[in-house]
């Protein structure tokens, strides 16, 4: 496919404003600018607003001990920050994706949704990433929220985002699916996992599909990349070539795994019951799937 049109968490329409970070004064202005605007969040879970909107408020209403992030400047100029509150806390287990931010995810328009992805990510590494990893001292927010500095030694700490690839192995015109521990009732999906230092894409591909099915796998292409917000990741979707179609799957890894024929994956895709539930739309495993389904 070309581009990320239409992938979950994509077609963010913020202007990141990077120089503005850096600017003391035109941060102090953006903030004090009657037009800006502050996102409204509860915890973690965005405050939607009619047709699958982002709600927003004013940054007249940051708490006096909240870190503002500045989100990015729309079309128009319009400041736009969150806030990172003193004391937060955040729990980014599969237990903690209820269904009221599933619904939220499904309803949220394209581009809103990027820009909650973003909220929601930097926060949670300001959360979990209060102290100095060269000598341990607490630290401090800095260039506007995209960074923490140390005080004690003047390290300077950055958001990450943790690189996964997310595949599916192909033989015969089907395609290999998993499915995980505790996930929805029919849940299958494509197989994914974190790369290791020292890999490609290709190569980690390759090496996952290995591990969690025993499946190898050559001719490895790439498809398309999306953040994931839960907590930073990465997506990056692949599609690759099996040599075999013996599974023999980690059960540390996976509860089951199959192939699937293609027409059955359209099938599934178009609403039509299957043997599998199909991963959520917002979800780049559902783009791939249906990238795949294509032929």
């Amino acid at each position: 496919m070309t581009g990320n049109a239409g992938i979950g968490f994509t077609g963010g329409t913020l202007d990141r404003a990077d120089a503005l970070r850096h600017d003391v004064g035109g941060l102090a202005a953006a903030l004090a600018d009657p037009r800006a605007r502050l996102l409204m969040l509860d915890g973690l879970m965005p405050a939607m607003v009619d047709a699958g909107l982002l709600g927003w408020t004013s940054t007249a209403d940051l708490p006096d001990d909240a870190e503002p992030i500045l989100l990015g400047l729309d079309g128009e100029g319009r400041p736009h920050f969150a806030a990172l509150l003193d004391g937060m806390r955040v729990d980014n287990t599969p237990a903690m994706r209820s269904p009221q931010l599933m619904a939220a995810l499904h309803a949220l328009a394209p581009g809103e949704a990027a820009t909650y992805a973003a909220a929601r990510s930097v926060i949670d590494w300001h959360v979990r990433h209060g102290f100095c990893a060269k000598c341990g001292h607490g630290t401090a927010p800095f260039r506007a929220g995209w960074g923490r500095k140390c005080p004690n030694c003047a390290t300077e700490h950055f958001p990450r985002v943790d690189p996964v690839v997310i595949m599916i192995a192909e033989h015969d015109g089907r395609a290999l699916l998993g499915r995980g521990k505790n996930w929805p009732a029919g849940r299958y999906s494509a197989l994914a996992g974190f790369m290791e230092p020292g890999e490609s894409i290709e190569e980690a591909v390759a090496r996952e599909i290995v591990e969690e099915s025993g499946v190898r796998v050559g001719n490895v292409r790439y498809v398309a990349s999306q953040p994931w917000p839960f907590p930073s990741s990465l997506m990056m979707a692949c599609i690759a070539e099996a040599e075999d179609d013996a599974i023999t799957i980690d059960p540390n890894e996976l509860e089951d795994a199959m192939w699937v024929p293609r027409e059955m994956v359209r099938a599934v895709l178009r609403g039509e019951e299957g043997p599998f539930v199909a991963p959520p739309p917002y979800a780049i495993a559902h783009t791939l799937l249906t990238e795949w389904a294509k032929g």
